[in-house]
C-alpha cells in the first residue's frame, strides 16, 4: 500500500529538508536520490550492479524501487558518484549518515574512510583527504536482523504477530557539509528552569572562546566547558504552548544556529501526597499512543517531511499530548516537529539480544511474574559483547537526542526483550541526564528502579495499583484492538 505522500515523491527531491535542526549551518548538500545497488551472498564485491535504489528507503520497501530482502548471509552494496561545487570546501568536508542498518563500511574513491555498528544512530566521517573532482562513494552493509544480539527493534525475518517486516541499509538522509579547519562538533543544551537560564556546552577538538547569542542576550564561554545564558521572564514550553527560543553560537570562523525550550520534567508528590509526573511544577497527565514509526510504503522511513508532520498533528488533533516512540530512533526532524508542534515524547531504546523465550517476554502478560534480570540466559543476553554494544548505543542515543525539547522520559527496556541490569542502567541514565524521567522496564520484569511503576494490560480490565517504591503508577500499554480495512493492510494489497 502506498501513502498519498509516497505517491507524489519526486526522485530528485527526496527528504531535502535540513536534517539537523538544532545545529544548522548554511553549508549543505543532500545526497538522497537515485543510487546504484547490488545484493550478493557473502561479502565479496559484486560482479555487476543489480539496479537503482531510491535512497534513503531500504531495499525491502516499496518506495526504494527494489523490494528485495537482505538476508543475514547477504551484503548490500551502494554506489553513488558525486562532485562538489568549486566553492563548497571551506576547510573540511564531512559526510553524514542519519542511520544505516546494521553494520556499515564506507569507501571513498577506493579507500576505506569509516565504519559504524548500530542501525539506529548517526555517524559522520571527515572525507577531506580523499576528495577528488569526481568522487565515487561506496557503502557496504551487513544486516543480520534477529539472528544475533545486535539492536533490531521489531524487525524479524519471519514476521508475524507483533513482529514486523525486516529492513536494511540506508534509511535516513545522507548529506555533506563543509566546515572550517576549526569547527563546532556538537552542542549540549540543558534548560535550567528554576534558575531562568540555559546551560550550553560547545564541543570542539580545539579549546577556543565561543559566544552564544539570543537576540540582545549574549553569553561568553569556552569550548568543551558549560556556560550559562540568562532567560529571565521566560515562557515555559508545554504541549499547549510549545514556545521555542532560537539562538546562535560562534567559534572562530564557524557559526551554527539552534533552539531550546524551557521545560522541567520531574516526579513529585501532588497536594494529596500521591506521586505524579510533573511538567513545569504542575501535575501533568500524559495521554499518549504507542508510536511504532512503520510506514506502509517506506517501512522505517517516512515518505516526506509532510508525512511526519501529519502523523504528529493527527495525534494532537485527536487529543493526545504524548507519543511513546517505540523501539525506534527517528530522524532528528521528527523530534523537531514534536518540539515545535507541542508533543511530549517517551523515547524507547532499541532492543537487541538473542532469541527471546516466550516464558520470559510473553507469559508475564498473564502471570504477572517478574524475574531478576541478571539471569542473562533467561533474557537472551548471554553475550558480553552484545551487552557492551547495547550500552554504547544507549549512550549514543541519549547524547544524540539530549537537546530535543519534547523528550521527557527514557525507556531503556520493554517487556523483557533483551533486558539486563535494568536498575543499574537506570542509574547510568540518571548520571547522563538528570533532567528527564526514566521508565526502566516498561511492562514487566520490574526491578524496582526508575520513576515509573510501568504496567502493560491487555485482554483484561485495568485495575489501578499504587506503587510501594515511591514511583508514579502508569498504564504504559493497553488495548489490543484492531480494525482491518481492505486496501489498508499489507495482505490486501
Amino acid at each position: 500500500m502506498i501513502t498519498r505522500w509516497g505517491a507524489n515523491i519526486e526522485k530528485d527531491k527526496v527528504l531535502l529538508e535540513y536534517p539537523r535542526p538544532q545545529m544548522r549551518r548554511n553549508s549543505y548538500i543532500n545526497l538522497n536520490g537515485m543510487w546504484q545497488y547490488a545484493i550478493v551472498r557473502g561479502e565479496s564485491l559484486p560482479d555487476k550492479i543489480d539496479g537503482e535504489i531510491l535512497v534513503p528507503f531500504s531495499p525491502e520497501c516499496l518506495l526504494s524501487g527494489v523490494r528485495r530482502t537482505v538476508g543475514p548471509e547477504d551484503t548490500l552494496w551502494y554506489v553513488k558518484n558525486f562532485s562538489l561545487p568549486a566553492d563548497f570546501n571551506i576547510g573540511r568536508v564531512l559526510l553524514h549518515f542519519g542511520a544505516v542498518d546494521q553494520i556499515a563500511t564506507v569507501y571513498l574513491n577506493g579507500m576505506e574512510v569509516g565504519s559504524h555498528i548500530g542501525g539506529y544512530t548517526p555517524f559522520s566521517i571527515d572525507i577531506t583527504r580523499e576528495l577528488r573532482e569526481e568522487n565515487q562513494l561506496i557503502v557496504k552493509v551487513r544486516d543480520v536482523t534477529d539472528t544475533s544480539w545486535h539492536t533490531r527493534g521489531k524487525q524479524k525475518i519471519r514476521k508475524g504477530g507483533i513482529w514486523y517486516t525486516p529492513q536494511s541499509g540506508i534509511w535516513q538522509t545522507v548529506w555533506l557539509e563543509s566546515v572550517p579547519e576549526e569547527y563546532i562538533s556538537g552542542l549540549h543544551i540543558l534548560p535550567l528552569y528554576d534558575e531562568a537560564a540555559v546551560e550550553i556546552t560547545v564541543y570542539s577538538d580545539v579549546e577556543r572562546p565561543c559566544t552564544a547569542r539570543m537576540g540582545l542576550v549574549v553569553a561568553q564561554g569556552e569550548t568543551n566547558k558549560p556556560f550559562r545564558m540568562s532567560v529571565q521572564g521566560f515562557t515555559p514550553w508545554s504541549p499547549e504552548n510549545p514556545h521555542l527560543y532560537g539562538f546562535s553560537v560562534k567559534m572562530g570562523e564557524d557559526m551554527v544556529e539552534s533552539y531550546f525550550g524551557m521545560r522541567k520534567a520531574e516526579l513529585r508528590e501532588d497536594e494529596n501526597g500521591i506521586k505524579r509526573l510533573f511538567l513545569n511544577d504542575k501535575p501533568y497527565f500524559h495521554n499518549g499512543v504507542l508510536d511504532q514509526g512503520y510506514w506502509p510504503d517506506g517501512l522505517y522511513t517516512a515518505p516526506s517531511d509532510e508525512a511526519m508532520i501529519a502523523d504528529i498533528q493527527t495525534m494532537k488533533d485527536m487529543g493526545f499530548n504524548m507519543l511513546r516512540k517505540h523501539i525506534k530512533i527517528e530522524p532528528l526532524r521528527w523530534y523537531y516537529h514534536c518540539d515545535r508542534l507541542g508533543m511530549l515524547v517517551w523515547q524507547d531504546m532499541v532492543n537487541g539480544g538473542g532469541k527471546y523465550d516466550p516464558l520470559t517476554v510473553t507469559a508475564p502478560l498473564f502471570t504477572g511474574i517478574n524475574i531478576k534480570d541478571d539471569r542473562y540466559a533467561r533474557f537472551a543476553r548471554q553475550s558480553e559483547e552484545g551487552r557492551r554494544q547495547f550500552r554504547r548505543e544507549l549512550d549514543d542515543m541519549i547524547n544524540h537526542l539530549f537537546n530535543c525539547v519534547s523528550i521527557v522520559l527514557w525507556v531503556p527496556f520493554n517487556e523483557g526483550w533483551g533486558q539486563f541490569d535494568a536498575a543499574e542502567t537506570a542509574e547510568h541514565i540518571r548520571i547522563m541526564d538528570s533532567s528527564r524521567l526514566i521508565d526502566h522496564a516498561s511492562g514487566w520484569h520490574d526491578q524496582g528502579a526508575g520513576d515509573v511503576y510501568s504496567r502493560h494490560v491487555y485482554f483484561r480490565p485495568y485495575r489501578f495499583k499504587a506503587d510501594d517504591k515511591g514511583r508514579a503508577a502508569a498504564l504504559t500499554e493497553c488495548g489490543g484492538y484492531s480494525f482491518r480495512v481492505e486496501g489498508h493492510s499489507e495482505k490486501s494489497g
